[in-house]
């Protein structure tokens, strides 16, 4: 401990005396985003993280089963994250985006962390209006005012690596302008590294607990959102994947009018998807939206494997269109591209956990990496307890006991939930965190009891299961048996889950909640 103490206490000189050469320059260089005082600032916050913990928690000397030691771990959670949330909004940028990932972590970290940075989804730093203007103008090598007729200074809405403002051609047309914050990309390289060095520090002081998986994530992940050029395509392909749902909507891009840090795009208005007072205020059932949108990623998930992974609710809106409810999906930045292969045994593992088979959830997992922790992926997978697993999680409605019990076992397990993330198959991290991030928003919508959910997801991984067995087929009649057997179990699967319906009929809920709940599956 006192190695690392005189390390950050160096680090930090070394970031105030370069703060202060760096002063002189002011109107050259933005101080806070000069790699050494970032790395000063995150050095910091881990040491005073890390030395709160010793002093106020493990030299308590308090029995960690009392209820003492709970409330005051809680109290030091909270100061933690408070401490955390500060340094993210402090050095922004790739920070941001970590936090954010933070935030979708229900499985995995303490209820403090992850509700402190939970805000970051829908409120981050913003970058100065001149700082927009100036990326404008050195990517297009023109007056932003030689563009657009009108560019508001107040951004619709701020990410972690850009801004949008709502904008008007020299045409007429109004269009969203996505532009990256200024200096992100420049930093984004020195804070993975920097955040690889304190992966190792948190590793020194929190031993039981493996966080590489979530530094290499962002190795991966970080270049292709800084890539505006890429996400652009990424749009345009998922809307060609899915023109068949007419109520998807895409927004339109101009590529003559984006580059790889500026992305103009067709502006469309709508409601955030968990915003339940703007879905009433429109009219908008609830369970077709939730219905359309578990539809929509089972869709990516189970068959295209090209999936859309950052579903926050500030990525997706709603609106009312002809009485139906239209689906608007933003930030295409980041997608998983599953392999079949990888597609093929996803499937197979939802089938045995819908099913309640042990045995099968076993191979499943095990040829996913985690074998011997095949229980608790299936938990993390289907975000229920392991008892609801195997009674049978399309016939047991999730209610706020199992919900207390799932995030009683979770301290219980951190250390076995870290050891599944270092070892489960790569392409399996994007589909927890989208896992976890639409349970949030059926859980707003209070929709997370419809049984159609099962339902969709349950078609489309039969569909991705027989696509296997068609895949690798060549005699002409076994292909046709193949796609009637598959015909066949889609039919039994339509008429159990009606029978299960019937036996969950609820006196009390209207007629129209069933038939909205439903409804839409078909």
């Amino acid at each position: 401990m006192i190695g690392l103490r005189r390390l950050l206490k160096s680090v930090t000189i070394s970031a105030i005396g370069l703060g202060t050469w760096a002063s002189l320059k002011a109107n050259e260089y933005d101080i806070g985003s000069i790699g050494i005082v970032r790395l000063g600032r995150a050095a910091v916050t881990v040491f005073i993280i890390g030395n709160h913990y010793k002093n106020e928690l493990y030299s308590s000397g308090l029995e960690s089963a009392s209820p003492e030691y709970v409330e005051l771990k809680s109290r030091v959670h909270k100061y933690g994250a408070e401490r955390l949330l500060e340094l993210c909004c402090d050095n922004k940028g790739v920070y941001i985006k970590v936090g954010q990932h933070i935030g979708a972590l229900d499985y995995l970290l303490p209820a403090e962390y992850v509700n402190t940075m939970r805000v970051l989804h829908s409120s981050a730093p913003q970058s100065s209006f001149k700082d927009v203007l100036r990326v404008i103008k050195e990517d297009f090598k023109k007056d932003p005012y030689d563009i657009f007729e009108i560019i508001d200074p107040v951004p619709l809405g701020t990410a972690s690596l850009a801004q949008v403002h709502k904008a008007v051609l020299k045409n007429g047309n109004v269009v969203a302008v996505k532009v990256q914050h200024r200096t992100v990309k420049s930093n984004a390289f020195i804070d993975i590294k920097t955040m690889s060095t304190l992966v190792k520090i948190t590793s020194y002081i929190f031993p039981d607990f493996k966080f590489d998986w979530l530094v290499d994530e962002s190795k991966k992940n970080i270049p292709q959102e800084l890539d505006f050029t890429q996400e652009g395509k990424n749009a345009e392909k998922i809307q060609g994947l899915f023109s068949h749902y007419h109520w998807l909507r895409v927004p339109k891009i101009y590529w003559e009018l984006s580059s790889p840090r500026v992305l103009t795009m067709e502006f469309v208005e709508g409601g955030q998807i968990n915003d339940l007072a703007y879905l009433r205020s429109k009219d908008l059932n609830p369970y077709e939206v939730s219905s359309k949108l578990g539809r929509l990623y089972s869709h990516m998930i189970f068959i295209t494997g090209f999936v859309h992974s950052d579903p926050h609710p500030g990525n997706i809106l709603v609106r009312n269109n002809n009485s139906e409810a239209e689906i608007i999906l933003l930030d295409h930045g980041l997608y998983a591209t599953l392999s079949n292969e990888f597609r093929w045994e996803y499937s197979k593992l939802w089938l045995a956990i819908l099913n309640g088979d042990r045995n099968a959830m076993k191979t499943h997992c095990t040829n996913l990496g985690v074998g011997d922790l095949y229980g608790l992926l299936a938990c993390m997978v289907s975000g229920r307890t392991w008892d609801t697993i195997m009674s049978g999680v399309q016939k047991t409605n999730y209610d706020k006991h199992e919900k207390e019990l799932f995030q009683q076992e979770i301290p219980n397990l951190l250390p076995q939930i870290s050891d599944v993330l270092q070892r489960v198959n790569r392409q399996m991290l994007l589909i927890l965190k989208t896992n976890d991030l639409m349970r949030g928003i059926e859980h707003s919508l209070k929709t997370q009891n419809r049984m159609s959910s099962f339902m969709e997801m349950s078609k489309c991984c039969i569909h991705s299961v027989y696509g296997e067995k068609l895949k690798f087929c060549t005699n002409e009649w076994r292909k046709w048996k193949l796609t009637f057997f598959e015909q066949w179990a889609l039919i039994k699967l339509s008429f159990y889950y009606v029978y299960l319906g019937i036996l969950h009929f609820d006196l009390n809920k209207s007629i129209e909640s069933y038939w909205a709940n439903d409804f839409y599956a078909f």
